[in-house]
């Protein structure tokens, strides 16, 4: 438990890459709210990490999907 706690207050308190901006810049506002510093835009995500690991997997099928129907 100690180490789960852990590992979701590392992920949070860190910063991501902004796709708008180009930078290391986005930080936790609040749960599920995330902000880039220098640009300014904000991006709802998951309460822990920017992007969970279901909507990663859902942009990859999309992406997918798409592809597909453009070929």
């Amino acid at each position: 438990l100690r180490k789960q706690i852990k590992k979701m207050e590392v992920s949070q308190h860190s910063k991501y890459f902004c796709e708008f901006c180009g930078k290391f810049a986005v930080k936790r506002k609040a749960v599920g709210i995330w902000g880039c510093k220098d640009c300014g835009k904000v991006k709802a995500g998951g309460a822990y990490t920017m992007n969970t690991a279901s909507a990663v997997t859902v942009r990859s099928t999309i992406r997918r999907l798409r592809e597909q129907t453009e070929a």
